[in-house]
């Protein structure tokens, strides 16, 4: 089963927080993470001749690349339950979304804080992150 990787921004709180929202519900496994700083982020950002800053969210799959508020919403498709449900917004017109994933991307170090340096996975979920 291919698997669907997100790269996220390793230093920011709001990004480090969702990452471990997902983890604590990917239960088909369905996941695996790499943060944009790091050496197999770039390399896919390369791979992929993805051109971005650290304001983006990625989700890759099926040889598919999701950026912004389209990324975040293929995430929640494959989570379960009724997290399943907010896929809905996907009717809201992508430029609509994705100014309000930029908004939101501007101040996040403001309004959630920033780390020094990336996270380390629990020893859990070590597997599931790519470096």
């Amino acid at each position: 089963m291919v698997k669907g990787i997100v790269l996220f921004d390793g230093v920011c709180n709001l990004c480090n927080g969702l990452v471990q929202f997902i983890l604590k519900r990917d239960q088909r496994d369905h996941f695996r993470f790499a943060s944009l700083q790091g050496e197999t982020g770039q390399q896919l950002l390369k791979e992929k001749r993805i051109s971005t800053d650290l304001d983006s969210f990625i989700y890759i799959s099926d040889k598919r690349v999701y950026t912004k508020s389209s990324a975040a919403l293929q995430v929640v498709k494959h989570l379960p339950g009724l997290w399943k449900g907010l896929y809905i917004f996907v009717v809201i017109p992508k430029f609509i979304r994705d100014w309000l994933y930029a908004f939101v991307a501007t101040n996040r170090y403001k309004w959630f804080g920033k780390q020094d340096y990336c996270m380390m996975p629990k020893p859990e979920y070590k597997q599931k992150f790519l470096d």
